[in-house]
């Protein structure tokens, strides 16, 4: 028998978990070097499935297969394909630098009601999400990835509302009503997706007679599994609205700005660089691989929602005063354009989104994390305190400056390769759809050079006056993001040659082929 690597994956952050949540509590700093050390094992770990995954081979590789709760066909299987590869890599990536970045995020703090943060608790969740994120990408059992979709709930629920951010504008009584809202707010929406989408995994349950992914999918391809297409479209929308609250979608999405605005800064990007991931990665696993016709029949309503949600977001981007709800704003839009590639139905399109979820998650973790500094050093979240940045900490307005860069999708960065295929993607099949998409290029350029004009420009004001650059902590965090932008951007070709196969067996399973041109090359 193989080693479970797919396991020893998620299970490492797991048990890192528990580790640092037993770390007595006066051995602050031991916890956070615990769970930073657990973090770098697995990345280690993630870098070795990714070194093993073989894109031109089998569909699903690593594969695990357990009997777990065998009366109601439930079983412990795990397996990747190019996009879970990439997706699983991302995470564990990610999280020493969200670790690294919130060092002193939870370190005790007296207020008037001499409430303490304990810091063991806020590293030990950190890991529990990812070993949650982790399996939900590994996961090829519908219940199995159903059970760690919705547990992931719980640790962000504490990560939300027990460590907000400490830059509010308010009393703490104000500040913390505010981060309660936020936390139930999240709950409340991702709960409600997750119970209409248990009633469509048991109707699965009922039609299909087990949860196996692949064996599901294989009996769609054979023509052994009848089912009715009105079942079918109940189905997918039992799926697919889940998806779309997790994502997040417009008219869905209102809890991300309130959950981003009031954690802290590596939280935010734990929340729309991470577990965000999982519904538009199951978007494509679940909805596209186990309803494909209903799919078909949904792409008109879902392209609109997806245009809304880029144009809505990157309109209300550019209206905001708060650094942090512009950057979910942002992000809105930015999930816009991955459902966009998504059901776009062409190869360019979901190569596209993946490399979105990808990029999206390194560039809004820089322009995120530089955030999270600045605003840490000034102790406010509003545009309007800041102006001269650059002036008095160069290096902080550069990070800053290339990460919003990447996020208005600059040519030569990582996340213009992305937004590129997927417009490319969406004009192929529907061109009308693709001119509107581009509006939200045009808006992304003003409300990510007005927010860096704003802040870092202009006449040096007092409170920025004696504003310290980045410390030698806080570049090691930003600095391996910058290079992954630049080098993903000038060379994509190893992230592509990752999806590329993956995203053809998922247009062989909804049956498209991409349109031909309507103008044939000169021979």
């Amino acid at each position: 028998m193989s080693f479970p690597l797919l396991t020893a994956t998620a299970a490492l952050p797991a048990l890192g978990a528990i580790a640092t949540a037993a770390v007595p509590a006066a051995r602050r700093t031991a916890a956070k070097w615990l769970a930073l050390l657990v973090s770098l094992a697995t990345l280690a770990l993630a870098v070795t499935v990714l070194v093993r995954f073989d894109p031109d081979g089998s569909r699903y590789q690593l594969t695990e297969s357990r009997a777990w709760i065998a009366e109601f066909g439930v079983r412990y299987e795990l397996g990747v394909d190019g996009i879970g590869v990439a997706l699983i890599a991302l995470t564990a990536l990610l999280m020493p630098f969200i670790i690294l970045a919130g060092w002193h995020d939870a370190d005790p703090l007296e207020t008037k009601s001499s409430r303490w943060r304990p810091t063991q608790g806020f590293f030990a969740l950190i890991l529990a999400v990812e070993a949650m994120v982790i399996i939900s990408f590994a996961a090829t059992d519908v219940f199995l990835f159903y059970i760690f979709f919705e547990a992931m709930l719980i640790p962000m629920y504490f990560l939300i509302g027990g460590f907000g951010d400490r830059a509010h504008a308010g009393s703490d009584e104000k500040a913390s009503a505010q981060r309660s809202y936020a936390a139930v707010k999240f709950l409340l929406y991702n709960l409600v997706g997750g119970l209409i989408m248990l009633a469509a995994v048991i109707g699965l349950y009922v039609v299909a007679g087990n949860f196996s992914l692949q064996e599901i999918a294989e009996a769609r391809a054979n023509g052994t599994l009848d089912m009715a297409t009105s079942t079918e479209r109940w189905l997918f929308l039992g799926f697919f609205f889940a998806f779309a609250v997790k994502a997040p979608l417009w008219p869905l999405h209102t809890w991300l700005p309130n959950a981003m605005g009031e954690s802290t800064a590596p939280v935010a990007v734990l929340i729309t660089a991470v577990v965000d991931k999982v519904g538009t990665f199951a978007m494509l696993r679940f909805c596209l691989g186990l309803f494909p016709e209903a799919s078909k029949w949904a792409t008109p309503v879902v392209l609109v929602l997806a245009l809304i949600s880029i144009i809505y977001g990157a309109l209300l981007a550019v209206g905001q005063r708060d650094i942090k709800r512009l950057v979910a704003y942002a992000s809105i839009s930015h999930f816009g354009f991955i459902i966009l590639g998504i059901f776009a139905m062409t190869s360019q399109g979901q190569s596209g989104a993946t490399l979105y979820m990808v990029n999206h998650g390194i560039s809004t973790a820089a322009l995120m994390l530089v955030a999270g500094f600045l605003i840490s050093r000034r102790g406010s979240r509003l545009i309007a305190d800041y102006g001269g940045v650059q002036k008095v900490a160069p290096v902080l307005a550069g990070t800053f400056l290339i990460g919003g860069l990447a996020t208005l999708s600059l040519p030569g960065l990582a996340p213009f390769v992305s937004e590129f295929l997927v417009l490319v993607g969406a004009f192929a099949r529907y061109p009308v759809v693709g001119i509107i998409a581009t509006i939200g290029i045009v808006l992304a350029a003003l409300y990510t050079l007005v927010l860096y004009q704003r802040t870092m420009t202009g006449p040096v004001k007092p409170e920025v006056s004696a504003m310290p650059d980045l410390r030698v902590r806080e570049l090691v965090v930003v600095a391996p993001l910058i290079a992954l932008l630049i080098g993903l951007g000038v060379y994509p070709k190893p992230l592509t040659d990752l999806v590329n196969p993956a995203v053809k067996h998922t247009m062989s399973d909804v049956q498209q082929k991409d349109p031909k041109p309507d103008v044939e090359a000169a021979k």
